[in-house]
């Protein structure tokens, strides 16, 4: 039984073996060689001929190359995010560090060209973008005080992004949009700030009891010679025989008593006993 076993053996024509042979060469060559590339979603692709960069750019999908004779590098067109730290000074001379970031992107019809220029994405930001931005960021800084800094907030980042892309655009680089995400100060003048701050809330809050102790001495005054006018028209508007009536209206019908327990006559009264 086992020689028998061993007796065994497959055996295939000869024509099937020789293409058995030449698919397997052909797949190991496939393989090896890639004669084709495979251009992902918000990539290009730049052809280089012996190392030297082609005029065509290659876009998403599956595009046929020469093996060995043929390269392709791939690069990114989406948009980039980048985070940057500039330090620069104010006009007034003050230490200023500014958390800049920025979206950022490479011209798809350009990537040939930026890549033989400059290089893959991690050297367009090293080499240009961030340099560029800290230029860009001490340039503006300088032109403003420390005040005007944190005042005119807006009106800096509007034109540091205008500044970039004015700068970047050379290089085939676009800015999609600049936030400065934190503006900072030396300790000592953020010091500074919060004392003056404090100051001016104190002035606006004397200046403010200040007015309303003026306002109310005023309506003292006026209360006082309104009070003075009134009693002024009423003495002129009393009469002798107003007085007289106005005693008889206030009389109970009883006459005053003295000590002997007689009574006194109505009499008649000033016109000052009256008012009081």
């Amino acid at each position: 039984m086992k020689n028998n076993l061993n007796n065994f053996k497959i055996s295939f024509p000869l024509g099937l073996t020789t293409y058995l042979i030449g698919g397997a060469v052909l797949l190991l060559g496939l393989t090896i060689f890639k004669p084709f590339t495979i251009i992902n979603a918000g990539d290009r692709g730049v052809v280089m001929r012996f190392g030297k960069v082609q005029d065509n750019v290659l876009d998403e999908g599956i595009h046929p190359i020469i093996p060995i004779v043929n390269t392709v590098e791939h690069l990114t067109v989406r948009v980039q995010k980048s985070d940057i730290i500039a330090q620069a000074s104010s006009k007034d001379l003050q230490d200023v560090k500014t958390d800049v970031t920025i979206n950022w992107h490479i011209d798809p019809a350009q990537v040939n060209r930026i890549y033989q220029r400059i290089g893959d994405e991690e050297e367009i930001l090293n080499g240009i973008v961030s340099p560029a931005v800290n230029e860009v960021v001490k340039a503006a800084t300088a032109k403003k005080t420390a005040e005007e800094i944190i005042t005119k907030r807006t009106e800096l980042k509007q034109e540091i992004d205008l500044q970039l892309q004015e700068r970047l655009k050379d290089y085939d680089i676009d800015i999609d949009d600049v936030s400065l995400v934190n503006v900072s100060f030396s300790p000592e003048f953020a010091k500074a700030i919060e004392a003056k701050q404090i100051a001016e809330q104190q002035a606006k809050q004397a200046d403010f009891e200040a007015l309303k102790a003026e306002k109310e001495a005023t309506a003292a005054v006026n209360r006082a010679k309104g009070q003075a006018e009134a009693q002024r028209l009423q003495r002129l508007t009393l009469t002798p025989e107003l007085l007289q009536q106005q005693a008889i209206d206030k009389w109970d019908g009883k006459f005053p008593t003295v000590m002997g327990g007689e009574t006194l006559p109505l009499i008649n009264l000033s016109p000052e006993q009256l008012a009081n």
